[in-house]
């Protein structure tokens, strides 16, 4: 008898949700998108602008056998499920294997799971619908921009100034580290000086004279100051007011990527690839279950499902003063209440009651999107601020404290968010004090600050540019093809990454920028939203990108290459620096009638012994030039780790230690060196 075919991306996934359709139902995976546009055709963009900006799509490479097997599942089955995630690429990828398995329109439904637990997955089977056409067609118009822009100005800059690549975004967000760094180059500190009064062990600053406020950048006025003030410090006034500090929202995709920097320093393609798995699926004791619903959204709502078993836990577990308030957007009709922020699919797996079934990292950020979706439900901290003026001659100094009186949020959510108490002393209005110290201070302005990850996702969310699933790719880009370092974690350009930018705005200065960018994501928006046209976008911007290509090509200067200062041994010409697919070399500048390349002498960095031989463990490069960590004993031995290995065993189960996260691990179990 045939069974009803469901379709989604990942194999965990599918394994997942099988166990919860049944003996009817067979769940098979795409394992992510199937065919991708060509690089054939006119300037290899797999686009024939001519034809209305028609793709022409090929299977990707390794792909051939997948859609060989999904074809035969089709044929096979009594009806077709397809299940691909549940954002605008998660259409696009069902459309793909529409066409591609020439599955008819009556053969086939689209449904989302927006989590993956054993109840939303079978409530979602029973409220199928159609792929979305507009959808499609908007990542399709992403899919081609990113394409035209990404292929003509990498060939662009490869040949004239042998940078790597250019893109619509990536070059974009290039331009913001390049913009900083410039900033911080030209900055120009200013001096200026602060006076505190201690008074009673309390800091008291001086802000004013009678009514004007006191910007001090004047050595001479600090001192006539000084010399200004008697002994006595009359408290002229006692302010005291109850002060209510709010949670903060569920996450979206962005936030996450930003709180899981700052308070756990996971990259945001780290904690993508973390929330995934969360997300598909997790072997607990008697199930398996989505932990957390799908983490690409834009959205804060939480479903009223939730939102009623949470204030249910909080009542039970901390009391009735602890139920809080939902923050959300307006709530839209959809079928399967969507668009939610990131939450735990169920109040009641507590992190550490699935603590056991998760890795140390897993655990770490289920923890932490556990806790904010529990906080932003929860009541207000309550604090106690008193606010202390002081009158010394008319100059006017305060002294500010507060104190917690009441912890709401703050009791599910204190590991990641802290308040200190600082406590005013008692004291009489009215009432003169003696200052046991005064100290002037000379400071100096500061630069901007460089952009850490989270700050740099932060700016791209403010600015619209890009969509929060695409961060960490475009982030992880800029890295690998060297346009920007990382130092003390913060972005630095290097000298290619000047050159990029500065050459992309001397040519594209109205394309390459962050309103044009933000620009073209709303008209996306507005494709999906079936306002617009999407081939008529297309146009638009290709009428206006070409002729700039074509000038630039024409016009940009070419970079020579760089010599080294040493004589080909061949035919006597200059040895020149080169960069290739693999990273920089050395060759002869006579190419291509001289074919010589310097071989680079391998320097062997011995890292530690290797504790599964008498071999020792290397420091290598893949073909890539990603450093990895190798026995020298290879093929005999295949110990291999990424992560910088130390030569110990773990306590637990015998790996190696490696360092990760400037922890000590176990390579292999959850043992973290305490």
């Amino acid at each position: 008898m045939s069974k009803n075919l469901v379709i989604v991306e990942s194999p965990s996934k599918s394994k997942t949700i099988e166990k919860y359709l049944g003996s009817n139902y067979k769940v098979v995976a795409s394992q992510g998108h199937i065919r991708d546009l060509a690089t054939s055709g006119p300037l290899g963009l797999g686009v024939s602008i001519e034809d209305g900006f028609k793709p022409n799509y090929v299977p990707l490479k390794g792909k051939k056998k997948i859609i060989a097997s999904l074809k035969k599942d089709v044929k096979d089955a009594a009806h077709i499920i397809l299940a691909t995630d549940p954002d605008r690429e998660g259409e696009a990828i069902s459309w793909h294997l529409k066409e591609t398995l020439n599955i008819k329109e009556k053969d086939y439904d689209r449904v989302l799971f927006h989590e993956i637990t054993k109840d939303k997955v079978l409530d979602a089977i029973k409220l199928p619908t159609k792929i979305d056409d507009n959808l499609v067609k908007s990542q399709e118009t992403r899919r081609i921009l990113d394409r035209i822009i990404g292929f003509r100005l990498s060939k662009l800059l490869q040949a004239k100034i042998k940078a790597k690549s250019a893109g619509r975004v990536q070059s974009v967000v290039l331009k913001l580290i390049v913009d900083r760094e410039r900033e911080i180059e030209s900055f120009v500190p200013e001096e200026y000086f602060t006076i505190t009064a201690i008074i009673e062990d309390t800091e008291a600053s001086l802000f004013k004279y009678k009514d004007d406020e006191l910007k001090l950048h004047d050595e001479n006025d600090v001192k006539k100051i000084l010399s200004a003030l008697g002994d006595k410090y009359n408290l002229s006034s006692i302010e005291k007011k109850k002060r209510k500090k709010a949670s903060r929202a569920p996450f979206i995709t962005s936030t996450l990527q930003q709180e899981a920097v700052t308070k756990l320093g996971f990259s945001a393609k780290k904690t993508m690839s973390i929330a995934q798995k969360l997300y598909e699926g997790v072997d607990l004791e008697n199930e398996t279950v989505g932990l957390i619903t799908y983490m690409r959204t834009d959205s804060i709502r939480l479903s009223d499902e939730f939102v009623g078993s949470a204030f249910r836990y909080i009542e039970d577990n901390f009391g009735k003063k602890y139920i809080g308030y939902t923050k959300h957007t307006k709530k839209t009709d959809n079928v399967q209440d969507a668009h939610e922020g990131i939450r735990p699919t169920s109040i009641l797996r507590e992190p550490l009651k699935v603590k056991q079934y998760l890795s140390n990292d897993e655990f770490k950020l289920y923890s932490l999107i556990y806790k904010r979706a529990l906080a932003s439900l929860m009541s207000d901290a309550l604090m106690d601020q008193t606010t202390l003026i002081f009158n010394n001659n008319d100059y006017l100094f305060k002294a500010t404290g507060s104190v917690l009186t009441f912890d709401g949020y703050l009791r599910i959510y204190s590991d990641y968010e802290k308040n200190e108490d600082k406590i005013i002393p008692s004291l009489i209005e009215g009432n003169n004090y003696e200052a046991s110290d005064l100290i002037s201070e000379q400071h100096f302005t500061k630069p901007p600050a460089r952009y850490s990850e989270a700050k740099l996702i932060r700016e791209m969310e403010e600015l619209g540019i890009g969509r929060p699933s695409t961060y960490a790719k475009t982030i992880d880009t800029i890295k690998e093809r060297d346009y920007v370092k990382v130092e003390d974690k913060k972005f630095v350009p290097t000298k290619i990454g000047f050159e990029t930018t500065d050459k992309l705005q001397e040519f594209f200065s109205d394309i390459i920028n962050v309103k044009y960018t933000k620009d073209m994501e709303d008209e996306l928006d507005e494709i999906a939203d079936g306002k617009l046209v999407w081939n008529e976008v297309l146009k638009e911007f290709y009428d206006l990108f070409e002729p700039r290509v074509k000038k630039a090509f024409s016009d940009m200067e070419r970079k020579e290459a760089e010599e080294t200062g040493e004589k080909c041994p061949e035919c006597g010409s200059a040895l020149v620096k080169r960069t290739g697919r693999y990273g920089e070399f050395v060759a002869c500048s006579n190419y291509p009638e001289c074919k010589y390349i310097k071989k680079e002498e391998k320097k062997v960095v011995e890292v530690c012994d290797c504790i599964k031989c008498n071999g020792k463990i290397l420091e290598r490069k893949t073909r890539r030039g990603k450093i990895f960590y190798g026995c020298s004993n290879f093929p005999k031995c295949k110990e291999a780790f990424w992560d910088k290995p130390i030569g110990e065993k773990c306590p637990e189960c015998s790996e190696m230690l490696i360092i990760n996260d400037n922890k000590i691990k176990c390579s292999k179990c959850n043992y973290v060196k305490e």
